[in-house]
């Protein structure tokens, strides 16, 4: 799906100004602003341009369904080519200029920057392509959420699936020297003692290194069961399969979101075999009512579109959290930042048409999950447990 759709875009008062005039004035109070810095080009292009597609379609989604109480939701946006700086330097220009009450991020690396300035001076929800445990910290960050589970509840689902799957099985972890790649490990390794499991391994590398032999080396030593793999979305990963296959290592190879996606299964081919992660969305090869209404929606704007990302999804479930906090906002007759963090807080039980379990918000998260195993026949990740929350 090689697309980047900057449509619809940005709509602003003084732009609509020059065709209507003055009348427009009194309009103003009924538009909600939504600012984002977007990866839509950039070595993350290939996810961002995804996500950025998804939540765009999902506010004209909730336009064409009557907005938020008769109000327009407006989407402002630039590219960040994903690089922080310049991420900043969009978000304090967008917030000068068009002070939108929600905002949208590129990455950990922004959302860790601007945190202080949005709980101290903005006070405005933010949601972004992170799943950091330090930004879904409600007492830290107020305003801050991840739409889904954090990377450390993601492994710690995994742990849940394995202590349930081999009781006392041996585990290693093969991790990014970055700083995405470090943020589960201390929580894993808790979990790991809590769960009666055996840390075996505890490896560490370069995003995109050529050489992982002695890794795969380690694993072979160690007899693990089990290898769970954060920080990474392709490389070094079918090198690493590659020599476990040509090595004889029996370990089952266990990614976290940005490993799971269509693309790596792809990619890996037959190496595939065997290959399981989690995964907080429903993949859009299964017909739950949430992608049936994504599917329709894209086939009336986007008939060309073959297939539909788990970054798609991860920006219209974004999406989704927004309109429905401002829904709740709204009711309560308090559109403000405060009233969005606070509208938040109370989404329990929330049904989102099977696009992931019923949402409840725990500390600005959801930590719940499936894991799934990849069918290298159909080309396709299915579930082999229920949804999993880690309390």
């Amino acid at each position: 799906m090689k697309r980047i759709r900057l449509t619809p875009v940005i709509l602003t008062v003084s732009v609509l100004m020059v065709f209507f005039g003055a009348p427009l004035v009194a309009q103003a109070q009924d538009v909600i602003k939504i600012g984002a810095a977007m990866p839509i080009t950039g070595r993350f292009a290939f996810a961002g341009a995804r996500i950025h597609e998804g939540l765009s379609d999902y506010i004209t989604y909730t336009n064409e369904k009557g907005g938020i109480g008769g109000k327009k939701l407006v989407y402002i946006f630039d590219d960040t080519e994903y690089k922080v700086d310049k991420a900043v330097a969009i978000f304090k220009r967008i917030m000068a200029k068009d002070n939108p009450l929600i905002f949208y991020g590129d990455s950990t690396g922004l959302g860790k920057a601007i945190a202080p300035m949005i709980k101290d001076k903005y006070k405005i929800l933010y949601g972004s392509t992170s799943f950091s445990s330090e930004l879904a910290n409600r007492a830290n960050n107020p305003y801050v959420f991840v739409s889904g589970p954090t990377y450390s509840d993601m492994v710690g689902i995994l742990l849940k699936y394995i202590a349930k799957k081999k009781p006392g099985a041996r585990v290693a972890f093969f991790y990014s020297n970055t700083e995405f790649g470090k943020d589960p490990i201390p929580f894993g390794k808790k979990m790991v003692k809590q769960l009666g499991l055996k840390l075996v391994a505890d490896m560490i590398s370069k995003p995109g290194a050529v050489d992982v032999t002695s890794q795969v080396l380690q694993l072979k030593q160690k007899k693990a069961d089990y290898l769970i793999i954060h920080g990474f979305v392709l490389s070094p990963v079918p090198a690493l399969l590659k020599g476990c296959k040509d090595l004889g290592v029996k370990v089952v190879p266990m990614a976290t979101f940005w490993g799971m996606g269509k693309m790596v299964l792809d990619k890996l081919g037959p190496l595939a075999k065997g290959f399981t992660g989690v995964m907080p969305y429903t993949y859009s090869w299964y017909d739950v009512p949430a992608i049936k209404e994504m599917k329709a929606f894209n086939k009336k704007h986007h008939p060309k579109t073959k297939h539909l990302t788990t970054y798609y999804t991860q920006g219209w479930f974004t999406g989704m959290i927004f309109a429905e906090s401002l829904r709740r906002a709204d009711k309560a007759g308090n559109l403000t930042g405060k009233g969005l963090s606070d509208a938040l807080a109370t989404i329990k039980d929330w049904d989102v048409g099977g696009l992931t379990a019923p949402v409840t918000f725990r500390d600005n998260k959801i930590p719940v999950a499936k894991v799934w195993e990849a069918d290298v026949n159909k080309k396709a990740f299915v579930p082999i447990s229920d949804w999993i929350y880690l309390d």
